[in-house]
């Protein structure tokens, strides 16, 4: 059967929507940021605490005390766990995303309730959505509206979309004919029939896919937080690139207190706009868990915890410019820096983090897959970042993307890209050794992000050269999870092949072997660049310099590493300060400002 190219169609249609309406997309995801800055901003106003009683005092208003209770006890605790911050901007990305697919799936259930036609023509769409892999609506996403908040939103009310248009149409059919046929036998016209029968009896129903809409827009969070939309699908991004466990299970704990926070509001509030429930509230017998307070005391109750917000001068950001230790070049100037999750671009990351904030700039650093990250570069949402391997291992991401990028030159270099077995692992030196002792190693080679370029070179080259594609399966993960399987089979004393590189910590951590090329099938050794944007180095000429000439023996470069793994998640920057005390003086020779300063002073 010949080849359908629907791909091919695909990536031509998306290209020509990129092209032709790029307008529609910039107002739309203006709309959005707007919407989402405006609630989280709000949501964030207060002091913590603060809002967690406000958020307590809805739950007790629309559950109960016991409800009021719990749901302050839980915010608390995403509190004490330093996921506030995270926490309120997924319940913003949650709101916004929720109250756009309400706009169009409420209509649009209506629509297909009235019409049978309407309905079979949704349905293979609807169909579509829901069994689509959620993190294929990230691709398109990305695309029209870039990295950050409004491809995140996108992507989960797409995701979200279904259940909204089909609980309505439900609803809405499931209404007794009986009671629409009183209604129009008495001259009630269409329009008072779906507000004043229709729709009030169909409420719990359309409740319940409200429900679910919020429900399916907490998961997508997680996915949406490749594209850096932060929060605390963020955080699960970092803890999965980096493995870590502890700090994973908190943003996870964070997600679940918002998700049954959020689950138990809205079914309450169902209950409360839909005529039978409230009949049913008030047959209820009232115990003290129970009882809730009027609308009014509520209101009051929320007012006063407010107001008490503003006495203590809590709401809003008096954080001004702070005045940096060193000289403030930057005079606060905002500087986004994003990185891969490898341990080289980690440490030159936050090393240049914290160069860059002592000398006055205000630096937000963000983690992503390395497809999303060139696509940020590409268009212009992320400022640079330090650790691209040119012109071997990202060849493909240069060529893609190199027209709308400045290399701004390589910092450190030769690297090298080898597969890496443990130095008790006998008669396998070469890669051409592996064929015959594939069995030893299961037939399994444990590989890193399926977006690195190493991975790409592997199965299309290096497999290839050496006879292996059709032996070994090569196992797309993370570098933490290379990293942990090496450390599991080295205790052990367990065969194990892993796809490695130099520079790396690794090799003074375990006595391993580099496996012999004797084909060249990795190619020369790379250069780890500096890639910024489009122009960056002439928004900012002193940092573009600093940049330029910024390099890195392989000594400094693997002790920082090492700083950074010994202090733990969270604290790379704490680790970089700390190193940075060890190397009196390197802050200045990599920022260089004082004579500069020295010589505009003696010219003025």
């Amino acid at each position: 059967m010949p080849r359908i190219h629907l791909g091919d169609w695909v990536d031509s249609g998306v290209n020509w929507l990129v092209d032709h309406l790029s307008w529609l997309f910039d107002a739309i995801k203006t709309v959005m940021e707007g919407m989402y800055n405006g609630i989280d901003a709000v949501l964030g106003a207060p002091a913590p605490l603060l809002m967690a009683g406000i958020l307590a005092v809805i739950a007790w208003w629309l559950r109960g005390l016991l409800a009021g209770v719990l749901a302050f006890a839980g915010f608390a605790l995403v509190d004490s766990l330093a996921l506030w911050d995270r926490a309120m901007s997924t319940l913003a990305l949650v709101l916004v995303a929720t109250v756009i697919a309400l706009v169009i799936s409420l209509p649009l259930g209506i629509w297909a309730a009235r019409s049978k036609a309407v309905s079979a023509a949704v349905r293979p769409l609807l169909d579509l959505l829901q069994t689509m892999p959620s993190m294929v609506l990230l691709i398109p996403a990305m695309l029209f509206f870039g990295l950050g908040t409004a491809a995140g939103v996108v992507a989960t009310l797409i995701f979200a979309l279904a259940p909204g248009v089909r609980m309505t149409e439900l609803g809405i059919r499931q209404v007794d004919a009986e009671l629409v046929e009183a209604a129009e036998a008495f001259g009630t016209s269409p329009r008072d029939i779906l507000w004043r029968v229709q729709l009030p009896l169909a409420l719990p129903t359309i409740m319940a896919g409200v429900n679910q809409v919020i429900m399916l827009g907490l998961s997508m969070v997680v996915i949406a937080g490749m594209v850096g939309t932060g929060g605390l699908g963020g955080a699960v991004n970092e803890a999965i690139g980096q493995l870590d466990i502890g700090y994973g299970f908190e943003a996870g704990v964070g997600i679940v207190v918002l998700a049954i926070y959020l689950d138990r509001i809205t079914g309450a509030l169902g209950t409360q706009l839909s005529p039978l429930g409230r009949r049913a509230a008030a047959k209820a017998p009232t115990r003290a868990w129970t009882y809730r307070p009027r609308p009014a005391v509520a209101v009051i109750g929320v007012v006063v915890l407010a107001l008490v917000a503003g006495g203590m001068g809590i709401f809003g950001s008096s954080d001004g410019t702070s005045e940096a230790s060193g000289t403030n070049v930057g005079k606060g100037k905002e500087i986004k820096i994003g990185y891969i999750p490898w341990d080289e671009g980690v440490a030159s990351t936050f090393l240049w983090k914290e160069i860059l904030e002592e000398r006055g700039f205000k630096v937000t650093t963000t983690q992503y897959a390395a497809g999303p990250l060139y696509t940020g570069l590409a268009t212009g949402q992320i400022d640079f970042e330090t650790d691209s391997w040119l012109p071997t291992t990202h060849a493909e991401y240069w060529k893609k993307y190199g027209k709308q990028l400045d290399d701004l030159g390589s910092w450190f270099g030769p690297t090298s890209l080898e597969l890496t077995v443990p130095s008790y692992v006998k008669d396998v030196n070469s890669l051409a050794d592996l064929q015959t002792h594939a069995s030893e190693f299961g037939g399994k080679i444990v590989g890193i992000e399926p977006s690195a370029g190493e991975m790409g070179l592997l199965k299309s080259k290096v497999l290839k050269a050496y006879g292996l594609d059709g032996t070994y399966q090569v196992i797309d993960g993370s570098t933490p999870a290379m990293l942990a399987e090496l450390q599991r089979a080295y205790a052990k004393k367990e065969p194990v092949v892993v796809t490695l590189w130099s520079p790396h910590w690794a090799y003074s951590d375990y006595d391993l072997k580099k496996l012999k090329d004797p084909k060249g099938a990795w190619g020369k050794g790379d250069g780890v660049h500096t890639v910024a944007r489009k122009g960056f180095a002439g928004d900012n000429p002193q940092v573009g310099k600093w940049l330029k000439s910024f390099s890195m023996t392989e000594q400094q470069l693997t002790d920082l590493e090492s700083q950074i793994q010994k202090a733990g998640k969270g604290k790379e920057q704490d680790a970089v300060r700390g190193w940075l005390r060890k190397h009196p003086g390197l802050v200045d020779k990599l920022a260089p400002v004082a004579k500069a300063d020295a010589q505009s002073q003696a010219a003025g």
